[in-house]
């Protein structure tokens, strides 16, 4: 599967990136919990697919942690995935790498990064947004 064209098709047909209104397009219930440590994780029960997402991360990492979540909830529908930690962005998981290319897709697409980032390296981009290079240069590819 071609995960970006499948991020940019799904936010032209949701006419958004936000990945909060995507999932309540879809019936995806986003819950905001207090979990300690833990970014977020994806769980499905009784054909019923859920979000959990930390509620004390700041706006930023809840809209990565609930884009990244959307693409297991997408990508990999019947599967609860265990839970999102700061090492998982550098997981060599086949599913954590699937859902971290979906969230950085859906989060920064291509045109954003090339306008934002105009003349920035994407070592300069994979600090500015925290990620590793290898996704900032997968999303601009």
């Amino acid at each position: 599967m071609d995960i970006k064209k499948y991020v940019y098709s799904l936010a032209l047909a949701n006419n958004t990136n936000n990945p909060f209104e995507i999932a309540e397009n879809k019936g995806i219930i986003v819950l905001m919990e207090p979990l300690g440590s833990i970014h977020g994780y994806y769980s499905k029960a009784l054909r019923t697919k859920f979000i959990h997402i930390n509620e004390n991360m700041d706006e930023h990492k809840q809209l990565f942690t609930c884009a990244h979540e959307l693409g297991h909830a997408l990508l990999h529908p019947n599967l609860s995935t265990p839970f999102l930690r700061d090492s998982t962005l550098f997981s060599i998981n086949k599913l954590e790498v699937q859902a971290n290319r979906f969230a950085t897709c859906l989060c920064y697409p291509p045109e954003y990064l090339k306008t934002e980032f105009e003349g920035c390296s994407i070592c300069q981009i994979s600090e500015a947004l925290c990620l590793p290079m290898s996704l900032i240069e997968y999303a601009m590819r």
